[in-house]
């Protein structure tokens, strides 16, 4: 992508637009389809002050309310895309969702947290993305406003992965979360001490009724990573009708399987770094999955 200068970058952005609806912004984007969609701006604006985009205009997500909460639907939370991180982090949230809860109040310092939303984190699909892994886990469904009313829905880890886009003039309006009533554990590793980047993180639930572990592993590739081989062989060793206990070994060995599926050899010998980054997976993993069995 060419770079810009950051004045001349501010400088072509013609309008900006604050609908109060979720189908006004839609139309709002219809009507002029390279008008970039904006909530708290966090990741775009530094792209923008950076020189490397430059919109023609802005619709503004900020004014609406619809999407700024949350409702129960079904045994799912339905949360609005424009809740922001900080909100997510309240104990309110937490009981209902607490890895994803975990993941916002890890978002990085108070003027992220305070301004990030949940539906940007989406659709910027940043590889560090906090929140990314714990959806992949949850295997939550995003709601996607369209013109005319129109509501689609794409699992989440679709929409990561590339295999399906967002259209023109769409929006992602909500994202529908099972409530499991089981515990789950968001964890990352930054490198340094405080709020950060991940290195790597790992969200991860267990499903009871299902008598299932769903793990994700973020940071370590374009998109969430879910070892599905490894969940199924964890699951297999709970006994989900009694303590759910493990091991020490079974856990060292789930992080280990984890992690050897996540973060592949590059080569031969192993570079350094790749090794590293593996250990520090399994490492996650292994506690992740310990303190979910504990909780």
């Amino acid at each position: 992508m060419t770079t810009h200068a950051p004045q001349a970058a501010q400088s072509v952005t013609q309008s900006v637009t604050l609908p109060t609806s979720l189908d006004e912004a839609v139309e709002a984007l219809a009507a002029m389809p390279a008008a970039v969609p904006v909530a708290g701006g966090t990741d775009l604006m530094a792209s923008v002050n950076a020189g490397l985009l430059r919109p023609a205009g802005l619709v503004g997500l900020g004014k609406i309310n619809e999407i700024r909460g949350w409702q129960y639907q079904d045994g799912h939370a339905l949360l609005g895309a424009g809740l922001t991180h900080a909100r997510m982090g309240r104990p309110d949230f937490a009981a209902l969702i607490p890895a994803l809860a975990a993941a916002a109040r890890a978002a990085g310092p108070p003027q992220i947290r305070n301004a990030g939303t949940l539906g940007g984190n989406i659709a910027t699909a940043a590889p560090t993305g906090d929140a990314l892994p714990v959806l992949a886990a949850l295997e939550a469904v995003l709601i996607i406003a369209g013109p005319d009313g129109a509501r689609r829905e794409i699992p989440v880890s679709h929409l990561l992965a590339g295999r399906e886009m967002l259209r023109a003039g769409e929006l992602i309006g909500y994202v529908r979360v099972p409530l499991l009533h089981a515990p789950q554990v968001f964890l990352k590793a930054t490198g340094r001490t405080g709020p950060g980047r991940a290195i790597a993180s790992v969200g991860l639930v267990l499903d009871p009724a299902r008598r299932g572990v769903r793990i994700a592993v973020g940071a370590v590739a374009p998109m969430p990573l879910r070892p599905l081989e490894a969940e199924q062989w964890v699951a297999s060793l709970i006994d989900w009708d009694a303590e759910r206990r493990l091991a020490p070994e079974a856990l060292e060995a789930f992080g280990e399987y984890v992690a050897a599926a996540c973060v592949p050899d590059q080569g031969d010998p192993v570079p350094a770094g790749v090794l590293q980054l593996r250990r520090t997976v399994a490492v996650l993993a292994r506690r992740a999955l310990g303190r979910a069995l504990t909780s």
